[in-house]
């Protein structure tokens, strides 16, 4: 196995290419890197649309739902914000998370996708449905700051599985809800057996 602080820096001819093998995979900090100096080709031609579209329904009807408590109306008005403005930033947020699937360490992408995306994501949405008049605004950004940090979690773990990706390694949209259930399980899984692997460990200590 070759040493990790031998690697090579990423270029933009590796970034479609990202290995879910650790010990092949870019540095974080290169990552960045190539993502700073390449947006266009690493992010915008990147745009995630299987993101896209699935962010833009499960937001769109969380906005619904809590503004229907103001009417019809305000729903609707809600819905209709989220659909004008969420496909762009969520394909570009499912693209970022897409070319950190594989960066080393992994724990330090994990940070990026649940803390950094979220805060500008939300910056967004605040700034729009406050210049739409979304009534319940505060409702509304809690709700969908709940599920942002859950669901950047969720596509982080599934993108590393190969699924809901639309570089190199992607499968149709039908192929990627068939196999959705088994990833949304091995999901839910994910931290009783992490809870598990500590007890297990400090019992070994």
């Amino acid at each position: 196995m070759p040493d990790e602080t031998s690697q090579p820096a990423l270029d933009p001819g590796q970034a479609s290419s990202f290995s879910r093998d650790v010990s092949d995979s870019p540095a974080l900090a290169d990552v960045v890197a190539v993502m700073i100096r390449n947006p266009w080709d690493l992010l915008l031609k990147r745009w995630n649309w299987k993101s896209a579209l699935l962010s833009t329904v499960i937001r769109g009807a969380i906005f619904f739902s809590v503004n229907l408590l103001g009417g019809v109306a305000s729903a609707l008005s809600a819905l209709a914000t989220e659909f004008l403005f969420r496909p762009l930033v969520a394909g570009f947020d499912g693209a970022v998370i897409e070319l950190f699937r594989s960066a080393r360490p992994p724990w330090g992408a994990t940070l990026v996708v649940v803390l950094a995306l979220p805060a500008v994501n939300h910056l967004i949405e605040i700034a729009v449905h406050w210049t739409r008049g979304t009534q319940r605004l505060g409702a509304s950004v809690l709700a969908s700051l709940s599920f942002s940090a859950l669901s950047g979690l969720f596509n982080l773990f599934a993108m590393r599985r190969g699924l809901l990706i639309v570089g190199d390694g992607r499968r149709s949209i039908l192929e990627d809800l068939r196999r959705l259930p088994l990833v949304v399980g091995a999901f839910l899984m994910a931290a009783p057996r992490f809870v598990l692997k500590i007890h297990y460990w400090r019992r070994l200590g």
